[in-house]
């Protein structure tokens, strides 16, 4: 780095510092206590206070190992650094020795009255006294009188007894944006953005093991000239960053923390490691097991029940790369020896293939078929590694070695680790292999790209991969043909969804095909669910809604007695577009348990996301939401940022239905953030309709109308094939609303063929509502009765809502105001039980205009306006002119002139900015 003060995405903790340092100037004292794991830059932290600080002296002084069992060697430091501040301090404070309070005295002697800041980097590792003389004093911050304690401390140590009631601000690992701007401060702009990719992903955050890992390579591998070296952490740059807490133990603690870290190795993400196991195999070596008090002693590693844990993975992953291979492999060597019996024989093998020194054929041909079984208790990331140590060990046959890496990193993305997958595949390819190995690897390559990547991508390499493998394995291949169609449909490409389940027919027009979002990872097994699966949705894209159900029907029967987890998101996406929305619940809420059963981590966010689906289709909005956020964040940590887009739609459509104008908005943004790249058009299209239905909810038509009508009309930039039909009711609305009903006839006219494929349960009750709104007063009465009538039939108190609010709009414009008020306090109360809060407040101002004073009374200087100008008056507070007023509420701009010269007398107005500011001042209160 070129400043070691220049910190990145400590914004709150500088905030926190800044504000110790104003209470020190205003003669008040206080303490804060900064706790991180090492390498997140506490030390530099405290450093960059110490350096900003100029409102008095500082005493800045860290801790030494190395006299923790000194007495007082920790406030004899202090004193050290002080200085000439010692001058300074009152006769007899240092004879007093360090009773209660007797630090706090010194301290606040060498303030002298003026501001003094004391920062002490890893206080946990002074000596018992000094210790708890820092806790006394930094407890009182009160009686400290102008002196501010900085104290940093390991993670684990800020819950000390010594530190308890100090405040403390934990730090964790950087923010994605920070990190990127310290990598291109260490590496420059022009630095490869898979390398980039790679260096993010491996530091996790920890902006020293960033350094360290830009530090060991060299400018060919950051501009992506020359291969990255495996592992890019490996053992140097892990104790650069950690190694200073490892390198006095002794050599039979060490020995012993190597082996916890090779006993966890096979399970990563586990808790911790087998404690029974690791001392069992170091009384085997002749180490004592109260070896380990040494390491926990020096918060490195401890004994949790029937685990010893590290206390950082960082920490574990530093003793395992950092030790010499031979001691590696004499580590897995006795850890293999300890375990015995049938049950332990997949990690035993794992483990002697680890401490295997040069090619093993035999060891790894029975560890790749035992990594292969149906065994539901192996972990798929033990089985990745397993794959791969079996891979590594095959050095004689490029097709098997690459065979056994590809299926390591289809259960690595299966895991839901990306990275890991593509380092298998990048190491996979190195060598020549058979047609049918390639093809597996260009499956998987395609898989990781329909998670992560643009979806062009993933169609190529996929199709790529159906070509290999169709001569000689077709189920494969089909795999491979479903997963094509699947990116085809993310990009909203009708034609290639129809090429790529070889179909020869001309596609269906767009618009046609109902609605659903597949998500299709490896296929099922059984011929017949995914033939059928493959006709089923064929059928549908070219238009032939007869064989579709009859194929589709057939694959919701099959899921009626299955527990694959595969077939099971099929089954959820056929009955999406058979619209049959409880069978889709059902069956993804089955999958769903499923998929976390086996721990497919990349299936679960897909399943999550089918399952909101269902749920936004059915009007629960809530459950939805619900889903999504759960969904969102199975894809962050499955690093699916396809997946997040979807989910990002969703939330925005439910807080669209919620009124929460800043959400939407932050929904629709990180949606399209991920979709225009990716090239996900569906997701960009949900994302533009929630964006359309916020505004239709706060009574702006006009927007909603320009926004909806590109995305349901002909034209270049059409909607999504399989969503727009679904936005033509919102469009059909707005453009009604706006006084531009020959906008929306067309598109009425194609909802109506659409309909008449039954996709969709509430499709008949929305077609009404829009012949109503476009009709003639002779006409739009029976409509709306018919639209109500056919609401009954379908789940949807939302959509019902919106139908009643229209239907009591209109009746109140044609003078029956006692018939406009029921359908209205019936909206109302559907509207509430939907927590759409926007459309509540729509309806209110309708009660009111229809002089129902149920509608709530209006707060404040307002309440002397009449139902009518009270309406006039929000819109204007939201900004709009006296003609889009006048579209809003249905009457001429003249009479909008005339009421809003009334509301100006009434309220003692005489501006429009006026009236804006009192408007939002009385509903603020």
């Amino acid at each position: 780095m070129s400043s070691p003060l220049r910190l990145y995405g400590r914004r709150s903790e500088l905030e926190a510092v800044a504000a110790l340092s104003d209470r020190l100037r205003s003669g008040r004292g206080g303490a804060l206590l900064f706790a991180a794991e090492p390498g997140f830059g506490r030390t530099a932290l405290l450093g960059r206070a110490a350096g900003d600080f100029e409102a008095g002296p500082v005493l800045h002084t860290r801790a030494v190992p190395a006299e923790s069992r000194l007495p007082y060697s920790g406030v004899h430091a202090l004193l050290c650094a002080a200085g000439d501040l010692l001058s300074a301090a009152p006769a007899g404070i240092l004879r007093s020795g360090l009773a209660p309070g007797g630090l706090l005295e010194l301290l606040r002697g060498l303030a002298a009255g003026r501001p003094l800041l004391v920062c002490v980097d890893d206080a946990h590792l002074w000596d018992d006294r000094s210790r708890a003389a820092l806790g006394f004093a930094a407890r009182r911050p009160d009686a400290l009188r102008a002196v501010g304690l900085l104290l940093s401390t390991t993670g684990h140590r800020s819950y000390d007894p010594d530190f308890a009631g100090v405040p403390v601000v934990h730090l964790g690992p950087l923010p994605d944006s920070a990190a990127r701007d310290l990598l291109d401060e260490l590496a420059g702009e022009g630095t490869d953005p898979a390398v980039r990719e790679a260096l993010l992903y491996e530091a996790g955050g920890n902006p020293a093991l960033l350094e360290a890992l830009v530090g060991r390579l060299s400018p060919d591998q950051l501009s992506g000239h020359a291969p990255l070296p495996r592992p890019l952490a490996d053992g140097d740059a892990l104790l650069r960053t950690v190694g200073g807490r490892l390198a006095d133990l002794p050599p039979d603690t060490t020995f012993l923390l190597l082996l916890a870290a090779a006993a966890q190795e096979q399970t990563p993400e586990a808790g911790g490691a087998d404690a029974d196991l690791v001392l069992r195999a170091a009384r085997n070596a002749g180490i004592d097991p109260a070896a380990l008090d040494t390491a926990e002693a020096a918060g490195v590693a401890r004994t949790d029940g029937d685990l010893i844990r590290f206390e950082s993975p960082l920490l574990r992953r530093a003793v395992h790369a950092g030790a010499p291979s031979a001691r590696r492999r004499a580590a897995h060597q006795l850890l293999a020896n300890a375990l015995a019996g049938d049950r332990q024989r997949f990690p035993r093998l794992l483990h002697r293939a680890l401490a295997a020194d040069g090619p093993a054929p035999r060891l790894a041909a029975e560890l790749a078929a035992a990594a292969a079984t149906a065994d539901p208790w192996i972990p798929r990331l033990q089985r990745s590694l397993a794959l791969a140590r079996a891979a590594e060990l095959t050095m004689d046959d490029d097709s098997v070695r690459m065979s056994r890496m590809t299926a390591a990193a289809e259960q690595a993305r299966l895991a839901g680790h990306s990275h890991r997958a593509r380092e298998l595949l990048a190491a996979a390819r190195e060598g020549t292999a058979h047609d049918a190995v390639r093809g597996r690897a260009e499956l998987v390559t395609g898989a990781l790209a329909l998670g992560d990547g643009p979806a062009g991508d993933a169609y190529g390499a996929l199709l790529v991969a159906a070509g290999l493998l169709g001569p000689y394995e077709p189920e494969r291949a089909l795999e491979a043909r479903l997963g094509a169609m699947e990116a085809a449909w993310a990009a909203g490409d009708v034609p290639a969804c129809v090429a790529a389940l070889g179909g020869g027919k001309d596609p269906a027009p767009a618009g046609t095909a109902p609605y659903a979002t597949l998500h299709v990872p490896p296929a099922a097994r059984e011929e017949g669910a995914s033939h059928d699966y493959r006709a089923g949705m064929l059928a549908a894209l070219e238009a032939r809604p007869g064989e579709a159900r009859e194929a589709l029907r057939r694959v919701l029967e099959r899921a009626v007695s299955d527990d694959d987890p595969v077939r099971l998101l099929r089954a959820g996406a056929a009955a999406l577009v058979l619209g049959d929305i409880r069978a889709a619940c059902r069956v993804n809420a089955r999958g769903l348990a499923v998929g976390r059963a086996q721990g497919l981590v990349a299936l679960v966010p897909q399943l999550l996301e089918h399952l909101a689906y269902a749920e936004l289709r059915a009007g629960r909005h809530a459950r939805a939401g619900a889903h999504a956020r759960e969904g969102l964040r199975a894809a962050h940590r499955a690093g699916r940022r396809n997946a997040a887009a979807h989910q990002h739609a969703i939330l925005a459509l439910v807080a669209s239905v919620e009124s929460d104008a800043a959400a939407v908005a932050g929904h629709v943004a990180a949606a399209m953030a991920i979709a225009g790249p990716h090239g996900l058009v569906q997701a960009a299209t949900l994302a533009e309709w929630a964006s359309a239905r916020a505004d239709l909810g706060r009574g702006r038509a006009v927007e909603a109308a320009a926004r909806l009508g590109p995305l349901v009309r002909a034209g270049p930039r059409r909607g999504h094939f399989a969503v727009r039909m679904l936005a033509v009711p919102c469009f059909v609305e707005a453009a009604a609303l706006a006084g531009r009903p020959d906008d929306a006839r067309a598109a009425v006219a194609e909802f109506a063929a659409w309909a008449a494929h039954g996709g969709d349960p509430q499709a008949p009750a929305l077609l009404a509502r829009c012949r109503a709104l476009l009709a003639g007063p002779e006409e739009a009465d029976a409509l709306y009765a018919h639209a109500l009538a056919r609401h009954e039939l379908a789940d949807g108190d939302f959509e019902w809502a919106r139908t009643q609010l229209l239907y009591g709009k209109w009746l109140r414009r044609r003078r029956r105001p006692r018939e406009a008020r029921g359908r209205l306090r019936d909206a109302l109360v559907a509207f509430e039980r939907s927590e759409a809060r926007t459309w509540v407040d729509q309806t209110r101002a309708e009660l009111r205009a229809t002089g129902d004073m149920a509608g709530g009374e209006p707060a404040g200087t307002l309440s002397c306006l009449t139902p009518q100008q009270l309406r006039i008056a929000h819109c204007v507070a939201e900004g709009a002119t006296n003609r889009e007023v006048a579209l809003r509420l249905s009457v001429s701009p003249r009479t909008v002139d005339h009421h809003l010269r009334n509301v100006f007398a009434l309220l003692g107005v005489r501006s429009r900015v006026e009236l804006s500011r009192l408007v939002v001042r009385t509903d603020g209160n």
